[in-house]
């Protein structure tokens, strides 16, 4: 297979991350499902790899000749995102494997970054210190995505990163291959709260701190924010009521 390898300017230790990605099923450890993150210290620094799934025969054609890999697009959306002041873990490289006509694997590879809880611990625990305060900064924080012309399309609980910093909060944005940017009407910016929670105080919470940092009408972001809230939820919950029965299916099939 044919190797493709960008790495970001600063980095110099290019054939150790290199000999690592040609290692790296040799490595023990790693989570996920769909994709695996595997943590290796290379020089004194954690380096996060993520090896993204081989794509289904349809987008191993699309990847190969006309879509840029997840891997392309996550190293790219970090650099922007950078420059833009966004926090995100600094991007190092990323690795594509194609055959003549196929897309195979691609890994992006980042600094590990610490953090102290991710936006889904504020879901799990609606009692965790200082929940107001940390909820109301996550949406300034996307208040100013927002406002920089960020749509974090996977705006979801695992990831946002948390970072106690003193008496505030510094966010940085994981997961990064599904972004646009531009210029975010109304709609679109309160939408892009409908994946966080599906709790309607933690909603009322963060639609009065946008409204503060908008100048809009508290009560009619509220409304937005929850009607959209509630038709993701639906959409979602019907999704694994059709995964299950499709599990089942697929089990007595195979009976």
């Amino acid at each position: 297979m044919k190797e493709k390898k960008v790495f970001h300017d600063h980095v110099k230790n290019r054939n150790k991350l290199t000999l690592a990605i040609h290692d790296f099923d040799s490595y023990e450890g790693g989570v996920g499902d769909r994709n695996t993150i595997k943590i290796l210290n290379i020089d004194g620094v954690n380096v996060n790899i993520k090896a993204f799934k081989i794509p289904n025969i349809f987008n191993q054609i699309a990847y190969r000749f006309f879509r840029k890999s997840k891997a392309e697009r996550s190293f790219e959306y970090a650099k922007k995102l950078i420059e833009l002041g966004i926090g995100t873990p600094k991007p190092l490289a990323f690795f594509e494997y194609n055959t003549l006509l196929l897309f195979k694997k691609s890994f992006y590879l980042s600094e590990q970054q610490d953090c102290d809880l991710t936006y889904r611990e504020l879901i799990t625990d609606l009692n965790y210190p200082n929940h107001e305060t940390i909820l109301r900064a996550f949406t300034r924080f996307t208040y100013l995505l927002h406002e920089k012309g960020v749509q974090f399309l996977d705006h979801s609980p695992g990831n946002t990163l948390i970072k106690k910093n003193g008496d505030n909060y510094d966010f940085y944005l994981v997961d990064l291959n599904r972004m646009n940017f531009g210029k975010l009407d109304f709609e679109t910016r309160i939408k892009n709260f409908s994946r966080l929670t599906m709790y309607k105080s933690m909603v009322e919470i963060m639609s009065d701190e946008y409204a503060k940092c908008t100048g809009e009408d508290r009560q009619l972001i509220f409304n937005l924010m929850w009607k959209s809230t509630l038709l993701f939820q639906k959409k979602y919950q019907n999704r694994m009521r059709l995964k299950k029965k499709l599990k089942f299916w697929k089990k007595n099939a195979n009976a």
